[in-house]
Order: structure tokens, then sequence, then C-alpha cells
């Protein structure tokens, strides 16, 4: 990856793909989950945890990781060993169960099997006529009949608990790179009259990242089939391919999303939102009937109600804009409760930070904040209340009150013409004295 960062920690759909792989784990209900990492990766163990880690302190080969994971599993004597790669993130339950189903019917070694368009580097996987598992051949050890088989070896294997350790133990290096092949476990289990089954999956499942461009790929692959299942599922996309959603993004019926709006984590939206375009939602709760944007950006702990209008330019954090309310351009709301039906004008501020502590601005039902108000935190204004255009807030407003904080408007008849020449002649003097 050519990165400081593990390659497992490299996010798709912002969640790092390691944790795509947990999750599907998780779904499955497994009794145990351990993680094999590296010396050193704490910060693989972190982004894992609860779940518990084991260290390949030598790290040779596939074989030998999974043995550093068997003193985890002290115990476990009954049941299926799943053994999965955390470069592989698309993973589905569907297919575990299988495997699982496949290795409770006798077999003592599943391999997940796909057909990929081109083989062309694949270990294949040989069957015999009743499609038990004969062998698995690398692509390089192949013969010419070899190769022409078109299903692939993806890694990914099930175990039976009780023969998993001493099928292990009896894996070897005796090749040239000195390391301890998983694939060798096939062999080593056929040898002593165990069955091993094949279990197959799509080939976009079973894609490995190794590479920037491998997880632009992934990426595209999550998102395209996120949005297909948002159409499927009563959602209108404008532009598809310009809408992009997180992991766990939940959209509604009837929700209409225009073009390059782009969704981070935590964002779940209702029925009947139409979601206008270029807006970024993260964290942000959106419920039936609101409209977003153009342009609008909802950070962490906004909850737009009901029927609520967020419109262009518009910023909000920690707010929770009240039913019907309307929150139309250029504002900035931040630690906020805005009532009901109340009206915020364009270019109006919360000022909830003094540069070392935050403080809530509530505004109640039906008030009316004109243009280019800034209401200085901490500040109630009360329902019903207008806050006058340009004013600064610093004192609570009382319900159904008329605020206005502002200078007083001067008037000087006839001195624009004053001003102008007055300018002009300055103007004409620099002119003159740079052309001197």
């Amino acid at each position: 990856m050519k990165s400081a960062l593990p390659k497992v920690l490299h996010e798709i759909a912002n969640r790092p793909m390691v944790g795509h792989v947990q999750a599907a784990v998780d779904a499955l209900g497994a009794d145990r989950t351990v993680v094999v990492v590296g010396p050193g990766m704490d910060n693989v163990a972190a982004a894992v945890a609860p779940a518990q880690t084991a260290i390949q302190e030598r790290q040779a080969g596939t074989a030998d990781a999974v043995m550093a994971a068997l003193p985890a599993l002290e115990g476990f004597n009954e049941g299926t060993v799943l053994i999965l790669f955390g470069d592989t993130p698309f993973i589905e339950v569907a297919t575990l169960e299988r495997m699982v189903a496949a290795r409770e019917e006798g077999a003592a070694v599943v391999v997940l099997g796909f057909e990929p368009e081109d083989p062309t580097g694949y270990g294949r996987l040989v069957q015999e006529g009743d499609g038990s598992l004969q062998a698995i051949v690398e692509h390089k050890d192949a013969t010419h009949k070899q190769r022409e088989i078109g299903v692939c070896n993806s890694g990914v294997m099930a175990l039976d608990a009780k023969l998993a350790l001493p099928l292990l133990d009896e894996i070897g290096n005796e090749n040239a790179s000195a390391e301890y092949y998983l694939t060798d476990i096939v062999g080593i289990a056929r040898d002593k009259g165990y069955h091993c089954a094949v279990a197959m999956a799509a080939e976009d499942e079973v894609l490995g990242v190794n590479s920037r461009a491998d997880l632009a790929r992934a990426e595209r692959i999550w998102q395209d089939k996120r949005r297909l299942e948002a159409m499927v599922n009563g959602a209108t996309l404008r532009d598809p391919a310009s809408v992009w959603f997180s992991y766990d993004t939940v959209i509604g019926r009837d929700v209409i999303v225009e073009q390059s709006v782009y969704f981070g984590p935590g964002v779940r939206v209702a029925d009947d939102v139409v979601i206008h375009a270029f807006s970024h939602l993260q964290g942000a709760v959106v419920e039936s009937g609101a409209m977003v944007g153009p342009y609008a950006r909802l950070r962490e702990g906004t909850v737009l109600s009901e029927g609520a209008k967020v419109g262009n330019f518009v910023e909000t954090k920690k707010t929770t804009v009240g039913a019907g309310a309307k929150v139309n351009h250029l504002t900035y709301l931040g630690d906020a409760q805005v009532g009901a039906k109340s009206n915020i004008g364009a270019g109006t501020i919360t000022c909830n930070y003094d540069g070392f502590n935050k403080s809530p601005t509530i505004i109640g039902e039906g008030a009316f904040i004109g243009s280019n108000s800034a209401l200085v935190a901490p500040v109630e204004v009360g329902a019903g209340a207008i806050v006058g255009a340009g004013s600064v807030i610093t004192g609570n407003v009382e319900d159904n009150a008329l605020a206005i904080a502002r200078g007083k408007q001067v008037e000087k008849s006839g001195a624009a013409p004053v001003f102008r020449e007055k300018a002009k002649a300055i103007k004409e003097a620099k002119a003159q004295e740079k052309n001197n």
C-alpha cells in the first residue's frame, strides 16, 4: 500500500477493511474471534477491540499465522474454525454459513473457491468427480490441463476444530521461501483419509486488496452495490455514480438524493426526504419530509425534525432543528436547539465557542431571527420572539419580544458627492506620485 498505515486499516465506505470482515463474523455469531497481527501493530489491535488479538512473531507464512491464533482457541475442540483475511473485506455471511454447513456435513477442510474472468496467477482447486477437493495446485506448478480449471483458491478456509491442530502441526516449510503454507493442509488431510470440500463465492466477494488501485476498485464495487440496494428499496438517486454512502448509512423510501451527495458515518434518513445536490451529511438524523441543501453540511449531532429545511451553504453541528423550522441560507448553527416553525435568517451565526468552552443557544418555537444576526451563547430566544436583522444578541430574549442590538443609523444629507470627490483626489495624487 506504500503507507505507514497497516493495510487492513485502510477504509472502504468509511470502515477499515478488517472491520467489514468482523461485521460478517459478528453476524454469523462466532463464539470466538481472534485477529492475528504483526509485532507492533497496536493500532490494528485497537481497531478490532474487543476481539482478541494474537501476534505472529516470525511472519513465516499463512499456516504460521493460523498457528499464532491457536493458543487463543484453547478448549475449542468442537465445531468449525473459519480462517479469513483482513484484506478480503466483502465476504458475506451467507457464504460463511455455507462453508460451516459443508464442514458439518463431514469435511475436515472446506476451501472457498471462485471463478475469475482471468484465472492467471491463482491456485487451482482440483476436484474429484463427486466435487470433493483433491488438491490445491499453484498456477506456477500447474500442468496445462490443470490451468484450464476455472475454479480458483480464495484462501478462505473452514477446518474441523478437533482436527485443526493435528493437521496444522504437520505443515512443513521445505520450500524455497521457508514458509508454512496453509494450502498444504488439503494434501495432508487427504493423505490421512479425510474428506475435503469446496464452497463457492462470486469473484467480487473474495476480492483481495493489495494496492491503492485495488482499494479504489473495492470502493467502487461496494458503492455500486449499495447504490443499487438504495434504489431497489425505494430511493431515487438522480445520478447514482456521484452519490457516496458509508457502511452504516440508512436511507428510507421515497427519498430523493440529487447529484454529488456524500453520506459520512452515522447518517439516518427517514422516508420522504429530499437531499439536494452537493450536500455533505455525517452523524446526522433527517426525519420524514425534511429538505437538505443544496450545498448544506450536516455534522455530528444534527437532527432535522419532520418537515424542517436546511438550505444552501448552511452548516449545523450538535443542533436540533424543530419540525417545520427553516434555516435557508448561509448560516452556522452549533450546540443549538431551534424550535418548531422558527425561521432563521440568512447569515445567522450561533457564537457557541469562546476559545475554551462551548455553550448552547436555544431558540423557541415560532421565533424569527433576522438576517446577519449573531447569537452569543449561552443565550435563549423565547417562543414567538423576533430578532432584528444585523443584531448581536448577548442576553436572553423573552417570549414574543422584539430584540434589536445594532448601532444607530446616521445619515448626512449631501455628503456622498463630497466623499466621492475626496476619494477621487486621493487616487489621482497616488497615481501622479507613482508616475514621478
